[in-house]
C-alpha cells in the first residue's frame, strides 16, 4: 500500500492534529464544525449550507458505500475541507460509481485522514466552533497558525449570493399539478423541489438576488426561502423580500438560513450557537401535535427569542433537559403574533416559529433530508395544506 503524504490540522487557538493527506494535496481554510451523522456523507458534501466549513465527521469510518451519481444536493462539492478517522480502503455499494476519496480529489478539496475525530470534536464541543487549517504541504504548525487566524469568520459572513444558482429554473410537480412555488435559492438543497413535487407542487427555482416581483411573476401561490450558508445578520435583502411577501400574505415556509430570514423579517434577532446543531439525531418537539421528531440539522446560527437571559435562543420546556418556562407566550410584530412551533430538546434552541395572523412558518432543521430520519416530512405536507387552505379563501382553484 502506498505511503499517504502527512497533513496536519491546527485550530485557530493552536491545537493541532496531525495525520495523512486524503483527498487533494494542498491547504485549505474554513469554520471547523463536525457532523454526527452515521451517514449521508455524499449529501453533507455538497450541501451549499456547508460553504467555507471543513466538516469533521464523528463516525470513524467513512467511503464505505463510495459515491455515485444520483445522491449529489448541489452540482459540486462545498465543504472548504475534510476530516475523517478512517477512510475506507474500497467502496462497496451496488449504487456506486466512483470512491470518495477520488471525488475529493478531483474536485480540490483537501482533506485531512487518520485523526483522532473523537478528540477533535470534544475540543470543538467546549471551545466552540472556531477558523481552521488543513495542509498536507506546510510542515511547521506555526506558520499555518498565522495564516488560519488571517482567515475570515463566520461571523459577518454574507454567503447566498455565492452558492446561488446563476439563472432561474423550473422542477415540474410529479403527477398532477396542484401549486406553484417560486423558492429564493440561497444555497437550496435538490431534495427540496423533490419532496414538494411529490405533492403536486411545481418549484421555479430563482436566483438570491431577486425581487418579490419577480417570484410573484412566476405565478407563485407561495414563497420558499431556502437553507443556505453564513451569518443571516448579513442577508438584508433576502430580509426585506421576506417582509414584502408578509405584507402580501402570500403564503411562505423558510427552511434553516430560510428560517432565520423569516425570523428576522418577523422582528427577531439572530445570534451564533457555540457549536451548531449537524448531524441526522436531533430530537426535536413540535408544539403543534406534542410529538418528538429525530431530524437532521445543519446551522450554526439561530433565531433569537425575547426574554431568554443569557441564551437568547433557549426557549425552556416542561420535562426537557433544562426546561422550566412554557413557550406559549405569543410575540406582537408588525405582522401579527408569533409562536415558537418547534424546540430542541438537546438544548431549547428555537426550531421553529408560526406566524398566527399571516399565513406564514419555518423550521430550523432539514425535512428534506435525503440521508437522514424522515420524521418531518409531514412540514411539506403542511406547507401544501397552508397553500391549499389560501387558495380556497381566495376562491381560487389549480388544474
Amino acid at each position: 500500500m502506498t505511503k499517504r503524504r502527512p497533513a496536519i490540522l491546527v485550530l485557530e487557538d493552536g491545537r493541532t492534529f496531525h495525520g495523512e493527506a486524503y483527498g487533494s494535496v494542498g491547504e485549505t481554510f474554513g469554520e471547523a464544525v463536525f457532523n454526527t451523522g452515521m451517514t449521508g456523507y455524499q449529501e453533507t458534501l455538497t450541501d451549499p449550507s456547508y460553504h467555507r466549513q471543513v466538516v469533521v465527521q464523528t463516525a470513524p469510518h467513512i467511503g464505505n458505500t463510495g459515491v455515485n451519481d444520483s445522491d449529489d444536493e448541489s452540482g459540486r462539492i462545498w465543504v472548504a475541507g475534510y476530516v475523517v478517522r478512517d477512510p475506507a480502503r474500497v467502496g462497496s455499494n451496488w449504487r456506486a460509481t466512483g470512491g470518495l476519496e477520488e471525488r475529493l480529489s478531483a474536485e480540490g478539496v483537501v482533506g485531512v485522514s487518520g485523526v483522532d475525530t473523537r478528540a477533535l470534536t470534544r475540543h470543538l464541543r467546549e471551545r466552540g466552533a472556531m477558523r481552521v487549517g488543513i495542509s498536507s504541504v506546510e510542515t511547521d504548525p506555526r506558520a499555518l497558525l498565522a495564516r488560519v487566524r488571517q482567515a475570515p469568520e463566520m461571523v459577518g459572513a454574507d454567503l447566498s449570493t455565492e452558492v446561488t444558482t446563476a439563472q432561474p429554473y423550473v422542477v415540474a410537480a410529479s403527477g398532477e399539478h396542484r401549486f406553484t412555488v417560486a423558492a429564493l435559492d440561497l444555497g437550496i438543497k435538490r431534495n427540496v423541489p423533490r419532496r414538494l413535487a411529490a405533492r403536486g407542487v411545481t418549484t421555479h427555482v430563482l436566483p438570491a438576488g431577486s425581487t418579490v416581483d419577480d417570484l410573484l411573476a412566476t405565478g407563485a401561490d407561495a414563497v420558499f426561502l431556502s437553507p443556505g450558508p453564513g451569518d443571516p445578520a448579513t442577508a438584508d435583502g433576502p430580509v426585506a423580500l421576506a417582509r414584502e411577501v408578509l405584507r402580501r400574505e402570500v403564503p411562505l415556509f423558510g427552511i434553516c438560513f430560510g428560517s432565520q430570514i423569516l425570523g428576522r423579517a418577523l422582528g427577531f434577532g439572530t445570534y451564533k450557537l457555540g457549536y451548531g446543531h449537524r448531524g441526522i439525531n436531533q430530537p426535536v418537539l413540535d408544539r403543534v401535535t406534542g410529538k418528538v421528531e429525530v431530524t437532521s440539522h445543519n446551522h450554526g446560527f439561530a433565531v433569537a427569542w425575547p426574554g431568554r437571559g443569557q441564551d437568547p435562543g433557549a426557549v425552556e420546556v416542561p420535562g426537557a433537559r433544562h426546561g422550566a418556562v412554557v413557550p406559549d407566550a405569543v410575540i406582537e410584530t408588525e405582522f401579527g403574533g408569533v409562536q415558537v412551533s418547534h424546540v430542541c430538546l438537546n438544548d431549547n434552541v428555537v426550531e421553529g416559529l408560526r406566524a398566527k395572523d399571516v399565513p406564514a412558518f419555518t423550521v430550523q432543521y432539514h425535512p428534506e433530508a435525503a440521508a437522514g430520519p424522515h420524521d418531518a416530512d409531514y412540514l411539506f405536507d403542511r406547507f401544501a395544506e397552508l397553500i391549499e387552505g389560501r387558495t380556497h379563501s381566495e376562491g381560487r382553484t389549480h388544474a
